[in-house]
């Protein structure tokens, strides 16, 4: 491993020159500091990060905590993170809680041990009105964003998140527009406040319309393909009467067409679809899926903003980003009686 003592040795200068050169002090001339850094280069010098650490005590590092690095909702902000962390000078450790709060409380533990500069949080939502580990974090004053909804357990950090209810509820307008006056909506997870926020913009879609939300006509799934596919197979056993099914985000609404297809129904045809998130699923679907894009790169770059701002002790404020209605072959009129 080549030191600093060895660039001094060849550079015929002092070690402390060679450290001052390599920090860009404006007491060693440029001259000089082009040659130490080229001699440096071509020795192959790496700086001693731990040691670099040690006197700024910072260690350069984020930590990140997501359900799953596979969730595809998740590709883009990490991407996002991870693009503006390396122009800022840092490198981000990534850990996933698959939602389990005693998994989620063991990796910010480990990440806490690693002495993080700030932490980027999708909380895992739970009923609870307190969580022992955002507590500790709080209490350590460790800058945390979180990518997502706050909810009681957490309120006390700023967060990035959607529109959500106002994204859900110009999706039910959107529905309602084409003709659709019966439209099925399948429900996220109950625990998730952004699920609570699209239920409730479908709602309020729904009765701005005049109409009521049918209990008939919601179905408890989830976040999942596999919850896309038994909330159909339930609606197909319970002989649902619906135009139109609005899903909670798009994995979903791919569960659900693809079990309905599967039963010889048409899509847009038979019934309309309609998802939310925008993952490459959904665009690339046998039935491209009309969706809700959620700026998914936009919330990345501004929580990554948010951290920065935190970390050189400015105030900071929670945002809320809009999202837009896609509209593609999944969703159309509804088929009129007799045709």
């Amino acid at each position: 491993m080549v030191r600093l003592k060895d660039i001094a040795q060849y550079a015929k200068v002092s070690v402390m020159t060679v450290s001052k050169a390599l920090r860009d002090e404006p007491d060693v001339s440029d001259a000089t500091k082009s040659r130490i850094k080229a001699l440096a280069r071509q020795m192959g010098y790496v700086p001693d990060s731990n040691a670099q650490n040690l006197r700024t005590k910072t260690t350069k590092l984020f930590g990140l905590v997501i359900p799953s690095i596979t969730n595809p909702i998740f590709a883009r902000i990490v991407f996002a993170i991870q693009d503006r962390a390396h122009e800022l000078g840092y490198d981000v450790l990534i850990a996933d809680t698959h939602n389990k709060p005693e998994r989620e409380e063991i990796c910010i533990r480990r990440l806490l041990s690693r002495r993080v500069d700030g932490l980027f949080i999708s909380p895992v939502y739970r009923f609870e009105a307190e969580a022992r580990i955002y507590q500790e974090v709080l209490t350590r004053k460790i800058p945390t964003v979180l990518l997502g909804p706050p909810a009681p357990f957490c309120k006390s950090f700023p967060s990035i998140e959607i529109e959500e209810l106002v994204a859900s509820y110009n999706m039910t307008k959107h529905l309602l527009k084409l003709g659709h006056k019966r439209i099925a909506y399948l429900t996220g997870p109950p625990v998730a406040p952004w699920a609570h926020d699209r239920f409730e913009g479908y709602r309020r879609a729904l009765r701005e319309e005049g109409l009521d939300a049918d209990d008939k006509l919601v179905f408890a799934a989830g976040s999942t393909i596999e919850d896309g596919t038994k909330a159909a197979l339930q609606m197909l056993n319970e002989n649902f009467h619906a135009t139109a099914i609005q899903a909670v985000n798009d994995m979903v609404a791919v569960g659900c067409a693809e079990t309905l297809m599967a039963q010889g129904m048409k899509i847009p045809g038979d019934i309309s679809v309609a998802g939310f998130g925008n993952v490459l699923t959904a665009e690339y679907f046998r039935v491209p899926l009309t969706t809700v894009r959620q700026p998914k790169f936009r919330l990345g770059i501004a929580a990554a903003d948010v951290m920065m701002k935190m970390i050189h002790g400015e105030p900071v404020r929670s945002q809320r980003l809009t999202a837009e209605i896609i509209e593609r072959e999944s969703t159309a009129p509804p088929k009129k009686h007799g045709a």
